[in-house]
């Protein structure tokens, strides 16, 4: 480690430095920016970084490492013009916190850190940061946006939520968004998927795709968000579907609130005719938003116990809150065959006992889901003649019936 004050007579160039309160209090930063950077880097204090950030050497810089702790909550004002100043010079900021809240962690990331760093410090993550952020760099500098937009429309908002783990929320919503962006050979409808389960969210493995560190980069500042940079966030699967992935790191899931919700959603429809949006499983504070706003809202279950008993908890839920809980489109996924008797039977007293209605039942696709989402490929691709591909192709033809029958209407 080499002290900033001096820089100009040391001969080793001092491309990073940590910044904190005390860095005696991350022994672990201190051993991963040693064998990183050997003595290419320094230390500073919270009020030496804004002064020295104003100064024409900190141009030389490549990336601060910000750690903080919950100590340093009470200094958020200082850390976050520390953050802003960094910014103004580009130098990327990676941000390192010990026990501090989500609320505090959200303020930061808005401000415009780069990178979030758990500590202690998990092995080898410093490096990976670093490394993401000068690829990053280098995309960046490659100049255009993935995809290019138009906005002219009002699209439609179809969500799907998972009643329970597993149930096959994720899998139905990137084939329904697959089908639908194939539904015509002449004008295809476009269509943009968002991945809102933002911590284990899997479209971007269903599909085999990247995870952009622009996601993060937009969803920690929604309020400028415009049309250009959500172009930025998206990737393009086989150039026509349109994803929104999730992050590619842990985040809270508070980073994002209803606001910045509701304007996601309005930028995606401005641009796109179909806006597919997978759900994280877990409650939050904008699912109200989400379910507000669709045209259609899938929420999927099995025939067991367990999606029995959270769709009668969500169900308490939301009519507690006078929530439209009847905009909830029920689909049974691996549903009974056609001649299993006992089968049709279980799912009308699920129904009836849970007093809801099932209005799309699903076959079990089996073993060649599971492939298909472990080689990136939607079922269409896939297993063009798997049941389950051929109820959801039939589904999205119905929904884009229903969907131009409105348009012309209207």
């Amino acid at each position: 480690m080499t002290s900033m004050t001096a820089v100009q007579s040391d001969p080793s160039p001092i491309v990073a430095c940590t910044i904190s309160r005390n860095v005696q209090n991350f022994d672990l930063l201190i051993e991963d920016m040693e064998a990183l950077l050997g003595e290419g880097w320094g230390d500073l204090g919270f009020g030496e970084a804004l002064a020295f950030l104003g100064q024409p050497d900190s141009q030389d810089l490549e990336f601060v490492a910000m750690a903080i702790d919950e100590e340093d909550e009470e200094d958020l004002g200082l850390i976050s013009e520390v953050i802003g100043a960094a910014k103004a010079r580009d130098i990327k900021v990676v941000l390192i916190a010990e026990d501090v809240t989500p609320a505090a962690l959200h303020q930061l990331l808005r401000r415009g850190a780069d990178e979030f760093v758990p500590y202690p410090l998990p092995e080898g993550e410093l490096a990976a940061a670093v490394d993401r952020m000068r690829r990053a760099s280098v995309v960046a500098d490659a100049a255009e946006p993935a995809v290019k937009l138009s906005g002219d429309g009002d699209g439609v908002l179809i969500a799907v939520q998972g009643m329970c783990g597993g149930c096959g929320a994720t899998n139905f919503a990137v084939n329904l968004a697959w089908e639908l962006a194939n539904i015509s050979k002449g004008r295809a409808p476009r269509v943009c998927l968002l991945d809102f389960s933002l911590q284990f969210g899997s479209v971007a493995t269903y599909l085999d795709l990247p995870r952009r560190e622009a996601v993060l980069e937009m969803l920690g500042d929604v309020e400028s968000m415009d049309g250009e940079s959500f172009a930025q966030a998206l990737v393009s699967f086989e150039d026509k579907l349109q994803v929104l992935t999730s992050p590619a790191d842990l985040v809270p899931l508070d980073l994002i609130g209803p606001e910045d919700v509701k304007q996601v959603l309005d930028v995606a429809r401005e641009h796109f005719d179909y806006v597919v949006v997978d759900m994280p499983t877990t409650l939050v504070q904008w699912t109200d938003t989400v379910l507000t706003e669709a045209q259609v809202y899938f929420a999927l279950l099995e025939l067991d116990m367990r999606s029995a008993q959270n769709t009668l908890r969500l169900k308490r839920a939301m009519q507690a809150e006078e929530l439209p809980f009847d905009k909830l489109r029920f689909t049974l996924n691996r549903a009974p065959k056609f001649t299993d008797l006992q089968g049709k039977s279980r799912v009308r007293r699920m129904a009836e006992s849970l007093g809801i209605r099932i209005d799309v039942q699903l076959s079990d696709g089996g073993r060649l889901v599971g492939q298909a989402n472990d080689h990136g490929l939607p079922l269409a691709q896939h297993a063009q003649k798997n049941p389950l591909r051929k109820e959801i192709a039939k589904l999205a033809v119905e929904l884009h019936s229903i969907g131009q029958s409105d348009a012309e209407a209207a």
